[in-house]
């Protein structure tokens, strides 16, 4: 519930805890703060407005991310919130957090390099193995578990492992 008491940067606060909270339905050990996908979150008087910004357009999991907004803002009491996709800019893996890096790191998942160089567009990545720390790793698809991951594996401890690509 709502109270007159708290101002209205207090109130932001908690929306933007709240919504920080919801993981990505994808990767349940990242938050959409950690992802960077939450890019606001506003007020109107007791209303709020929460803009995402999808990791890819087309991403099937905005749908579920928007659903989990809408619940986790109820459940601190805000009724009727919006919750808005904003496309541009597009999203980059720049706006993940390191801690958002670490938690992938620690899952298995190779985190993205921080701005990374054109160099990824032409397979001249080097990508640590999240298992071993290894460098001595190789590309084996393009595609991997989805749309914003590609297969790697380590030669060093032979190890298979998702890389979160650059966007």
């Amino acid at each position: 519930m709502v109270t007159v008491l708290e101002s209205g940067a207090d109130l932001r606060q908690r929306a933007w805890d709240a919504v920080a909270g919801v993981v990505d339905p994808e990767i349940p050990v990242l938050t959409i703060a950690d992802l960077g996908v939450l890019r606001d979150v506003v007020l109107d008087g007791d209303h709020v407005e929460v803009a995402i910004t999808p990791t890819y357009s087309g991403c099937p999991a905005m749908n579920m991310i928007a659903l989990e907004i809408e619940v986790a803002l109820e459940r601190v009491g805000f009724r009727g919130s919006k919750v808005r996709t904003v496309l541009s800019p597009a999203w980059t893996t720049d706006w993940m957090s390191e801690e958002g890096r670490r938690k992938l790191r620690a899952y298995g998942i190779a985190p993205p390099q921080v701005s990374s160089s054109r160099r990824a567009l032409f397979g001249e990545q080097s990508v640590a193995c999240p298992q071993c720390g290894s460098a001595r790793t190789e590309l084996l698809s393009e595609f991997g578990s989805t749309s914003c991951k590609a297969l790697w594996r380590c030669k060093a401890c032979r190890e298979p492992f998702d890389y979160f690509k650059c966007h």
